[in-house]
């Protein structure tokens, strides 16, 4: 059985992961390759800056999924606006065919989010299913 891993702080010992997904908006099938390339980066130095860590990223056209370790005094649902709506700006600016799915109002993901805790099943297990996902070419 593997050994887990734990962070540590001043005043906690912790290993908290949450898999988080986010949906476009009318579920539209916009994002490409390069798309998730750059949300994947985007994500990243916003994590960055929450010191989190991403673990696994990946995604479809019209959903993205993420894998963040994040510490106990982070709350997590500023942690998912943020990621959100600079995730959703830095594409607009990034991506201006965008405009032609939404016409023009600058809106991405869909107003709600989907997060769980990572106990019920390994980590291994949501990475193979997260990699498995059917990116576009």
């Amino acid at each position: 059985m593997p050994q887990t891993q734990y962070s540590k702080t001043r005043k906690a010992t912790f290993n908290l992961t949450v898999h988080i997904i986010f949906v476009t908006k009318y579920r539209r099938k916009v994002l490409t390759n390069l798309m998730l390339k750059s949300l994947e980066q985007y994500f990243l130095a916003i994590l960055k800056a929450w010191d989190c860590e991403m673990v696994e990223f990946n995604g479809e056209q019209d959903h993205v999924h993420l894998l963040v370790s994040i510490k106990p005094n982070k709350r997590i649902s500023d942690l998912i606006g943020n990621l959100k709506s600079s995730s959703c700006k830095n594409l607009w600016r990034d991506y201006p065919v965008l405009k032609e799915n939404y016409w023009g109002k600058k809106v991405l993901w869909t107003p709600s989010y989907f997060v769980a805790s990572c106990g019920g099943v390994t980590i291994e297990t949501l990475e193979k299913y997260i990699q498995s996902q059917d990116r576009p070419e």
